[in-house]
């Protein structure tokens, strides 16, 4: 295991740092001795599998490896950070500091889990080490999933799916982001995951004779013209797959862009452009390209530094193909991201290959996010996740200077980048010589001119179309500021009140009155006051629900440990929530959001004031919510079946034909026998589309019921809503 590390690493470290590494797995070997994983293994296993992937599929160096060896030895072991530094050095221990999670006895966080990714993200701008380390260990930790329980799985690969693979695709991972994604699909939908990697294995051999057949006349064109190269097919991940069947709707079978075929080329670095250009051209002297689906990734490369020339043609078999086309250092950085890309940028001079446009410029913009310690733990991980976009668009400055945008960016994201005060008074904009208005979204070889008035004001409802972090810092910066002021007013209207009613003016109560009206920090409750949307009498009924809840024998929690020690009292089955038993004790109710039914997978949110809300674990906050809330995740199973009937919403889609939508409710009236509670249909270019809400009793009767609608001529989709 440690020499399988070793020889994986000499191409990454110098002479005489196996010393070093030779001693950090000695001392983890002993610090975690006669500790075991949940899986049963020795716990070295880990850091040594962590190590492996730091070296092997990122391609860091010794101190990534020793940190990567160590990480868990601070938060789990008795030894401290003093003794890390004194023994490896402040570089090590920096990094170790940053993987180390926040107690909840130390955090006063809504989210102890919000607040451990914020630790961990604010260490980008000092050393992204931190977060590639933490990428490996996650990923290792999403490969040994399976020994740990429900409630953990689901917890886990939410986070992953919510940070970490949009980070991992961020810095260029594109391996671990598929892999994290993948895995995650595993866990929240083992069925499809099964399902779409069956089928990808029936039909490799499939796939092997059609890339042999296609490259073949390539491979003997670029031999002729004594290129030195090599080509391999790359399968598109299963949750790709997965998302292109479902954004399409349309089975595994309809999706033929399965896989791309690569080209690698060696070259000089200032003849890669022209290679790659050359290469396109034998493609397509044998392939008729498709000229929509050219994608020049050479001239301006990614924001996370990937670099290559796509290119789509049609194949021999009337099905079209995607072709890339990069060189060996173009392959590398796709592969190895971050890493590689810094290690090209150090061996290339000033300013590096990949210019200020790349990485370095997300990474500025990061620490601009960092800059702001104002917000909490929530708002700050929303803001850097609306900075892991991945679709770009390219615009132009009056002077020609090339700027690059989230996709879906505004004029006032624009007029941000150009300059604080350019954007807080910015009126609208000048796009390719025609007038434009602040939420207009930008457009690839847009030439942008904005303009601004001194009587223009940042104001709330900017924050609703900005799509960058730095334009959303930047306007709640000046919307704080305003805020204040207000809240000042507000904050005396409450001690006031409190004061009349007798009633403590402390954190707890404060707090208490926030999630009374539904807030999010002591700012909007202040602010709401104070401006008047919050009228000063609900105050004082705050006070009446308080002394009702006192003298009620319903349990209405104050603290989400005291209500979770509530909830262990009354489960049925070891650590489980029976849905459907006898649960008078217990305030619970279906979660709107996603309405679940009979028969669905579900989870308990424990809430504050609204006791616990059962989500689908397919629900669209359930990400969110188990990445943020972890702690407050209770398992939860229906109780067996009742005779009881629940609401289910389907979407449906088909042609406009005569007797259709007929044939539909005949079918579920009369064949079916389920009660049709509301119909909506509308029809437009020969297409109808509509939602249909029915009466059933679990979800099976819903899946057998979709399943028997596919089958009537003319339904080209039908799904059950979230």
């Amino acid at each position: 295991m440690y020499r399988a590390l070793i020889q994986k690493a000499e191409p990454y470290i110098k002479e005489g740092d196996e010393t070093i590494i030779r001693k950090a797995f000695k001392f983890a070997v002993n610090a975690h001795k006669d500790v075991r994983r949940r899986s049963g293994e020795p716990y070295i296993y880990h850091p040594v599998a962590v190590a492996t992937i730091v070296v092997e599929e990122i391609g860091l160096g010794t101190t990534s490896i020793v940190a990567a060896l160590l990480h868990d030895v601070v938060e789990d072991t008795d030894y401290t950070l003093q003794d890390i530094e004194e023994r490896f050095g402040p570089k090590v221990a920096r990094i170790i500091d940053g993987l180390t999670k926040i107690t909840e006895t130390t955090s006063k966080s809504e989210s102890i889990q919000a607040e451990n990714f914020r630790k961990m993200l604010l260490t980008i701008s000092e050393d992204i080490r931190v977060v590639l380390v933490k990428l490996a260990d996650r990923l290792h930790n999403m490969r040994t999933l399976s020994s740990m329980s429900l409630d953990k799985q689901l917890k886990i690969k939410s986070e992953t799916e919510y940070i970490y693979a949009p980070l991992a695709h961020r810095l260029g991972l594109y391996n671990i982001k598929s892999e994290l994604e993948d895995l995650s699909l595993r866990y929240s939908n083992r069925k499809v995951y099964n399902e779409i990697s069956e089928k990808l294995e029936e039909t490799e051999e499939q796939r092997k004779r059609f890339t042999k057949s296609f490259v073949k006349p390539l491979e003997k064109d670029l031999k002729k013209h004594n290129f030195e190269f090599r080509i391999k097919a790359r399968t598109k991940s299963v949750t790709s797959i997965y998302k292109k069947m479902r954004k399409q709707g349309i089975p595994f079978e309809e999706v033929f862009d399965l896989f791309a075929i690569r080209i690698i080329f060696d070259s000089p670095l200032p003849e890669e452009k022209s290679v790659c250009w050359r290469i396109y051209s034998i493609v397509t002297d044998h392939y008729t390209p498709n000229v929509k689906r050219l994608r020049d990734w050479i001239s301006v490369p990614k924001a996370n530094g990937y670099e290559s020339l796509h290119t789509t043609v049609m194949g021999p078999d009337g099905h079209w193909v995607e072709v890339q086309i990069r060189s060996s250092r173009m392959d590398e950085i796709a592969e190895k991201g971050y890493a590689a890309h810094w290690k090209y940028k150090e061996g290339s001079g000033k300013g590096g290959i990949n210019k200020e446009r790349g990485i370095e410029q997300w990474l500025n913009e990061v620490r601009d996010i960092l800059e702001d310690d104002k917000s909490n733990a929530i708002e700050f991980l929303d803001d850097f996740r609306s900075n892991l976009f991945n679709k770009e668009v390219f615009v132009f400055t009056p002077n020609g200077d090339l700027r690059v945008f989230p996709h879906s960016a505004t004029v006032l994201d624009f007029a941000f980048e150009i300059h604080t005060e350019v954007g807080a008074k910015c009126l609208g904009a000048k796009i390719n010589g025609k007038l434009v208005p602040l939420n207009h979204e930008l457009k690839n070889g847009d030439q942008v001119e904005i303009l601004t008035a001194n009587k223009s004001k940042a104001n709330e409802d900017w924050l609703k179309f900005v799509k960058t972090s730095k334009a959303r810092k930047k306007i709640k910066d000046y919307l704080r500021e305003d805020k204040k002021q207000v809240a000042s007013l507000g904050r005396e209207v409450v001690e006031r009140k409190f004061k009349q009613m007798k009633e403590p003016f402390n954190d707890k109560t404060v707090s208490q009155l926030r999630e009374y009206f539904g807030l999010r920090t002591e700012l909007d409750l202040y602010f709401k006051i104070g401006n008047g949307d919050i009228d000063h009498t609900e105050i004082k009924k705050f006070r009446e629900m308080k002394e009702e809840n006192q003298k009620s024998p319903k349990y209405v929690p104050e603290d989400a440990k005291e209500f979770k020690q509530k909830i262990r009292q009354i489960r049925k089955e070891g650590d489980e929530l029976v849905i459907g038993e006898d649960m008078d004790s217990v305030h619970y109710s279906i979660a709107p959001c996603c309405n679940p039914i009979a028969g669905d997978d579900i989870f308990g949110f424990i809430t504050i004031n609204s006791g616990i809300k059962i989500h689908r674990t397919d629900c669209p906050n359930a990400v969110s919510l188990m990445a943020n809330y972890g702690y407050r995740i209770i398992k939860a199973r229906w109780a067996s079946q009742k005779d009881e009937e629940y609401d289910v919403l389907l979407y449906i889609e088909g042609t406009d034909r005569i007797g259709l939508v007929n044939d539909v409710t005949k079918m579920i009236s009369t064949q079916l026998r389920v009660n049709i509670k509301a119909i909506s249909i509308d029809t437009h270019s020969s297409i109808f589309k509509g939602h249909i809400t029915l009466s059933v009793r679990d979800s099976r009767e819903a899946e057998k019921m979709i399943a028997k609608l596919k089958e009537i001529d003319g339904i080209i989709r039908i799904n059950r809503e979230v």
